[in-house]
């Protein structure tokens, strides 16, 4: 049986070189790999990577969470050259949509790498989630339906499996899984309306959500027999493999524990486990699962067969790959301008007003830099949050308690100052600014505190400055008049933006 508990194991792993323990367990017959930011160096070295992961074992799923947008792993250093879902939705082509999910599929299937963990089918409800937001195609059901099943249609057309996360719905929550157990009181059905469209569309994974739906399960989705077994299997009808959340994610290791949670997950219906964390802890975990009471021959078994089934390509009908102009294009369709945005008359200062840190890795890309490259006369600063330095590293859907990506380096002028130092290194900027155009980013400040009174703070000196929001565009009630919205963060989202203020590289 250790070898088939083995098959139900998804690891994440450090360094840009297979580990020799790592390829030891994946000829015992380890299930797969997932990979991050911080396993990737250049495009050379990972094809290196992944094929010697492939090689190692049999059968072998290699994972990446490539959603495009702000969630990118092959492009963290750089941001997204495909617009997320958020702008994707907004445009409401569903034909485009195809085409993007078909030209990340194109690049991961060159690559080797047999399974997304995308796209997101979350119907984002609450505009304070601090999780979701620009990476759900929207607040409707029915439109987010649509757009999920073009990109997963688009994406397994190449061969590579698609996974619809997070499974019921992590859209209508203010707590992010990453950190805190989240729980949603709200109705759950219009939630699943994206999930039953991506199953009737042949989606070949389904991934979990470590959320508590009173009524539906008292702990965890992922560790539910009701919501696995009950619900997706039995009432939606979904027959493909069940791959859980990162199980070090704070949801579950401040709760039941990785172990405990593991076991738990596969008694409830998950076929492939996921986690993080470092290799002792992993082996911890597999150790705790060989001859757990919880867990029958059979349910093992048959965890096996739909993870071995996972492993192999099955492509469906061709479809054209995205081009750039076409994914420029519709970066430029999704822009939300208030009247009188438009051309800066002059190089502009630029104040970047970074998010506090996330439960996952966001794209590293910035509006200033991209000014600067239009125009080396645009200067700025990045101010981050309160003893939250900008650059940090990154999970593929984790939190700080198991990161294992690389640190990405800060802008030039990063400031991340605690109380006082924070409000002079903002006055300094503000006189920086004097009789130049004022640019500021923001990223959903409406649910952030201390960003939201720092753009207060700023807009009573500046009310002439453009406000350049990069995430839902709900915080654009705090810049009336003044704002820019992206709708999402990625290179190719922050490029129309700059094309839009300084006018297009040259």
């Amino acid at each position: 049986m250790t070898s088939t508990v083995d098959r139900c194991l998804l690891v994440g792993m450090h360094g840009y070189t297979l580990p020799s323990p790592l390829r030891d367990w994946l000829a015992d017959g380890l299930g797969g790999v997932v990979l991050f930011a911080g396993n990737i160096a250049d495009r050379d070295q990972l094809g290196e990577l992944v094929a010697d992961i492939r090689s190692a074992g049999e059968d072998v799923v290699v994972a990446v969470d490539e959603e495009g947008g702000d969630v990118t792993r092959l492009h963290a250093a750089t941001g997204a050259p495909h617009p997320g879902n958020l702008a994707l939705g907004a445009v409401d082509d569903t034909a485009l949509t195809a085409r993007v999910g078909a030209a990340i599929g194109a690049e991961l299937a060159a690559l080797g790498i047999n399974l997304n963990l995308a796209p997101v089918a979350d119907v984002n409800t609450n505009p304070d989630n601090p999780i979701i937001g620009t990476r759900s195609f929207g607040a409707d059901p029915d439109r987010v339906a649509a757009h999920v099943v073009a990109y997963l249609t688009g994406l397994q057309s190449t061969g590579v499996a698609a996974c619809a996360k997070h499974f019921p719905g992590h859209g209508d929550t203010a707590v992010d899984s990453h950190l805190a157990l989240p729980t949603v009181t709200g109705d759950l059905e219009p939630h699943l309306v994206p999930f039953r469209a991506a199953i009737a569309a042949g989606v070949r994974a389904v991934l979990t959500a470590h959320v508590v739906y009173p009524g539906l399960c008292d702990g965890p989705a992922t560790l539910s027999r009701a919501v696995l077994t009950g619900l997706l299997r039995d009432e939606l009808g979904f027959g493909g493999a069940v791959v859980t959340d990162s199980m070090t994610m704070s949801a579950i290791a401040g709760g039941v524990g990785v172990a405990e949670g593991a076991a738990q997950a596969l008694a409830a219906g998950a076929d492939l486990v996921c986690m993080t964390g470092d290799f002792r802890l992993q082996r911890e975990v597999r150790d705790h699962l060989v001859g757990h009471p919880a867990l029958s021959p059979e349910r093992v078994a048959q965890a096996l067969a739909r993870v071995r089934a996972l492993a192999g390509p099955v492509p469906g009908e061709p479809t054209a790959a995205a081009t750039t102009a076409e994914m420029a294009a519709a970066a430029r369709g999704a822009l939300v301008a208030d009247p009188g945005i438009g051309r800066l008359d002059a190089a502009p200062y630029v104040l970047e007003l970074s998010p506090p840190r996330q439960g996952i890795e966001l794209t590293a890309g910035s509006l200033l830099a991209m000014l600067n490259a239009r125009d080396p006369r645009v200067t700025g600063t990045r101010l981050a949050p309160d003893a939250a330095p900008a650059g940090r590293a990154g999970h593929p859907d984790g939190g700080p308690n198991h990161r294992l990506g690389r640190t990405a380096a800060p802008a030039a002028g990063d400031t991340g100052m605690p109380g006082d130092n924070a409000d002079r290194a903002l006055s300094d900027a503000l006189a920086a600014a004097t009789g130049r155009p004022l640019v500021v980013v923001v990223r959903d400040a409406h649910r952030v505190p201390t960003t939201r009174q720092r753009l207060g703070t700023v807009l009573a000196t500046r009310p002439d400055a453009v406000v350049v929001g990069i995430g839902t565009g709900a915080d654009r009630s705090l810049a009336a008049g003044r704002y820019l919205g992206t709708r999402g963060g990625a290179r190719v989202n922050l490029s129309a933006a700059a094309d839009l203020l300084v006018g297009a590289r040259r």
